[in-house]
């Protein structure tokens, strides 16, 4: 019953100090493990490359919107800038100027949970599945996406051309 008792006093004792831990800041090595849990530097690229042939797809449109065609050789130049890119990629000092804002957003508890959430089998699921989840869903947003910028600058252009011109001390011109 002395050893209950003991425990119980130690228990009550320790308690605001294991409850403080949750609300404090994370620390730099805090974000370093979840970097490294949720595989960063990999994850990253893994985006990248998902998002890559949406980008190309830009580009393309781009290129032959502005010049009627597009080069013979444009996807496999594109493909291997992109790789130059991705290989070039500072990830490194990226992951560094990272961890400012998540200290900044998230305390040493929220840390935790993530890093337990990452380090499970859902979590690493999670990390290996959401690059091609995005890559797919920006496929189908891609024409969504096009109709409404291509809409939102014929409107734009139009508001341009009917509102009144202004000479650069202010003074408003009569069209």
């Amino acid at each position: 019953m002395k050893h209950f008792l003991l425990a119980v006093i130690c228990l009550a004792l320790a308690a605001p100090a294991l409850a403080q831990t949750a609300d404090e800041p994370a620390s730099r090595d805090d974000i370093i493990l979840l970097l490294r849990t949720m595989h960063s530097h990999d994850f990253t690229q893994k985006i990248i490359a998902a998002q890559s042939a949406g980008m190309r797809e830009l580009m393309r449109n781009q290129v032959m919107k502005e010049k009627g065609s597009v080069p013979a050789d444009f996807d496999s130049h594109f493909d291997k800038e992109m790789d130059a890119l991705l290989k070039g990629m500072p990830m490194d000092e990226m992951m560094q100027a990272m961890i400012p804002a998540y200290q900044k957003h998230f305390t040493h508890g929220d840390i935790e949970a993530m890093n337990a959430f990452y380090a499970s089998p859902v979590g690493q699921k999670v990390l290996q599945e959401l690059p091609a989840v995005m890559q797919e869903g920006m496929q189908e947003m891609m024409p969504i996406l096009t109709k409404y910028v291509s809409d939102w600058k014929e409107h734009a252009q139009k508001e341009m051309e009917s509102a009144p011109a202004k000479t650069p001390t202010g003074s408003v011109v009569q069209n």
